[in-house]
Formats: C-alpha cells, sequence, structure tokens
C-alpha cells in the first residue's frame, strides 16, 4: 500500500526522521495560508499523486510570493501530471504540499527495502541523490552502496558508519546522518514496510541531515496489524477495478492488453499470461482467486474482468485443487448469466471433478469453448481476439 509524500513525512516526524517544515494543503486559500505560516521566501509547491517523477512532469515548483503560491496552487489543482511512472494517462492532482525552501548544499539518496535473496534489509545509498536510482545502477553501478541488516539482529552502529562513510558526508553530517538512518530502519521494521525511499536526502548549508523527499510502500498484507496505517490509503489514486477486487479478497492487476484471465494461483497465473504473449496476444490483467476461491467470489472476478473496456475476450485456466472444478464451473455459469456475456471465453480445466464442471459448462448453454491444455487454451484465445 502506497501514500502520499505529506503523509510519509507526517509519519517521519514521529520517529525522529528529520523532514522540511510544511504541511498538505486541499484549496488554493490553504495553500496560500500554509505558506504564509512557514514564516519566510521561498517555498515549495508540491504536486501529491503516487508515482515519482513529479519535479520532470511540472509537479514541483518554487514560489517566491504570495502570489505566486497562489498562481502554482490554481495551475496544480485538477492538472492531469503525466511522469514516467504514471503513463501517458497520468494522474489527477487533488493535493499539494508546500514546504519551506531549503539551503541545500548536498543531495543524496537513502532507500530501505526487502532483499529477498539474502531474507534481509538492504539500505541502499548513493551519493547521486536527486537522479533515477536505475540510471544510476546503469551507468555508474560503483555509486551505490548497499549495507545488509539481518533483520532478526537489527542494525548495528558498525553498518550505521558503514553507510555514512560510504556516502562521504563531512564529519559535522555524520551523527545527525547516523541517528536518521537508525530512526529510518526502525520506522521500516515496524511498520512492516516493503520500501522507503528518500530522494533527495539533503545536506543544507546549516549542518542538517533533511528528507526532502518520501516515498514509502507497506505490505498489504500487513495491514490487518497496523489499523492506523490502512487509514491513510487513498483510493483516488488505485485503479478503480484494483479496488473493486480488493474487496472481494481477489489478487487482481489491471494491465494493458485485450485478454482477460481467471486463474487459481499466483504461479499459474503468471504462467498463462505468458502462454498468452507467446501466442501473440497480450494479458489485460493478472487475476488470481486463490485456491479456497468461492462460487461467489468467481462470480465477482468475472464481473470485475468484463467490466474493463479493454477486454476482448476472457481465458479461464483452472487446476481443481481445493477449488474444485466443478463449484468453479458453477461460479462462471451464474457470472455469464448475470452479465450478459458476449465476448469469447475460453476454458481450460484439470483436476478434482473436472468432469462435472465440464457437464455443468457444457449444459449451460453459454458460448463457452473448451481447451484440451494450456496451449491449446492460448492459441484458441489468440485466434479470438486477433
Amino acid at each position: 500500500m502506497k501514500i502520499h509524500e505529506y503523509q510519509a513525512k507526517e509519519l517521519f516526524k514521529e520517529y525522529g526522521v528529520p523532514v522540511p517544515q510544511g504541511a498538505a494543503a486541499f484549496s488554493e486559500e490553504e495553500a496560500v495560508t500554509t505558506a504564509q505560516s512557514l514564516g519566510g521566501w521561498p517555498v515549495v509547491v508540491k504536486a501529491q499523486i503516487h508515482a515519482g517523477g513529479r519535479g520532470k512532469g511540472g509537479g514541483v515548483k518554487l514560489a517566491s510570493g504570495e502570489d505566486e503560491v497562489k498562481s502554482l496552487a490554481a495551475q496544480m489543482f485538477g492538472m492531469n501530471l503525466v511522469t514516467h511512472q504514471t503513463g501517458p494517462e497520468g494522474k489527477e492532482v487533488k493535493k499539494l504540499l508546500i514546504e519551506a525552501g531549503q539551503n541545500i548544499e548536498k543531495e543524496l539518496y537513502l532507500s530501505l527495502l526487502v532483499d529477498r535473496e539474502t531474507a534481509c534489509v538492504v539500505i541502499m545509498a548513493s551519493r547521486a541523490g536527486g537522479m533515477d536510482i536505475e540510471e544510476v545502477a546503469e551507468k555508474t553501478p560503483e555509486e551505490i552502496i548497499r549495507v545488509y541488516v539481518n533483520p532478526l539482529m537489527g542494525i548495528s552502529p558498525y553498518q550505521l558508519r558503514e553507510a555514512a562513510f560510504g556516502l562521504g558526508l563531512p564529519s559535522a553530517a555524520m551523527k545527525p546522518f547516523m541517528k536518521l538512518l537508525n530512526n529510518l530502519y526502525d520506522f521500516f521494521v515496524k511498520n512492516d514496510c516493503s520500501l522507503v525511499e528518500i530522494n533527495p536526502l539533503i545536506l543544507t548549508s546549516e549542518h542538517e541531515v533533511l528528507a526532502l523527499d518520501a516515498k514509502v510502500d507497506f505490505d498489504s498484507n500487513a495491514m490487518f496489524r497496523h489499523k492506523e496505517l490502512a487509514e491513510l490509503r487513498d483510493l483516488d489514486e488505485e485503479n478503480p477495478l484494483e479496488v473493486a477486487a480488493s474487496k472481494y479478497n481477489l489478487n487482481y492487476i489491471n494491465l494493458d492488453g485485450n485478454v482477460g484471465n481467471i486463474v487459481n494461483g499466483a504461479g499459474l497465473a503468471m504462467a498463462t499470461m505468458d502462454i498468452i504473449k507467446n501466442a501473440g496476444a497480450e494479458p489485460a490483467n493478472f487475476m488470481d482467486v486463490g485456491g479456497g476461491a468461492t462460487a461467489e467470489m468467481v462470480e465477482n472476478a468475472f464481473r470485475i474482468i468484463l467490466s474493463d473496456d479493454k477486454v476482448k475476450a476472457v481465458l479461464i485456466n483452472i487446476f481443481g485443487g481445493i477449488l474444485r472444478c466443478d463449484i468453479f464451473a458453477n461460479g462462471v455459469v451464474e457470472a455469464a448469466k448475470s452479465t450478459g456475456l458476449d465476448i469469447p471465453v475460453v476454458v481450460r480445466m484439470e483436476g478434482t471433478n473436472v468432469e462435472e464442471g465440464k457437464k455443468i459448462l457444457a449444459e449451460s448453454g453459454l458460448k463457452l469453448t473448451s481447451a484440451d491444455d494450456l496451449t491449446d487454451a492460448a492459441e484458441k484465445i489468440a485466434a479470438a481476439v486477433n
């Protein structure tokens, strides 16, 4: 689960991670009032969307007076901000962050994330702050420092020093940085984060170390432990179909293709997307209904996929284990009848009660194409959309 920069910075302050003085604004008037309260100029007006690259897209601007703040706020509220992470469709700006300007002496990069290969929390840092870390990794990988922390052991002083020395910090900034990193690690672990990124982390001419930006992703599977964090979720920033799927405990990710697919099991779902592409078509979604799905869940999955205008055909790939094929078939039939199905559907089923499932589909009176195996299913679905 992602949150906005202003929300992340409020949480940072609770954990002793220094951030610039500022606050969120939800109207032009509030933007001006907030700017006035900061006690000096310039201030920074920052669009709040769940995407990086806002500065390059025109979503981060300096203002040297009240009139300029009001003008920038008027421009940004309601604008469709397009960045390399939003895609060409962009995202509408509904919130701003107004912050005090800083005397920046140096920009750095700092992040914490889960490294599955080593089962560690990895601290990534670089002197090349303010740039896309992917670009740094490609062109100058030697500039990226990696410090691996065993979560069972916790972070140690020598690891804090390793990151600090690797960044080449001046002596006056060493202790402030180490304290910030220690507190940031505490925040990461206690809140079940999957990613915390500060780009840039700045050194000011006053020898302060500040998080000038803040990006935080929480593990959605851990939100039952953090009810207060779940309240920070902004549904306006998420795909409406993904929001609807989450209400029914369906694992769904919207994609750009035209073949909807319903599968039980994440691994099988990824393999299904691969065979769709190999057959010359493009998947419109990742959809895992889970091993214990009910007929009602299957019907909801069908309804969500069919509400996507891009979908021109549906591939159903089910291995009957906990989810029996006859239960799944009943869900498909009910969903098809209630949604007025009018696009091609290819069904491949194997496993528990597969013959009963095939019989239910055959006797439904619906136009459903049966497939013998994965290759046959992919070829039939590709032919249907092409």
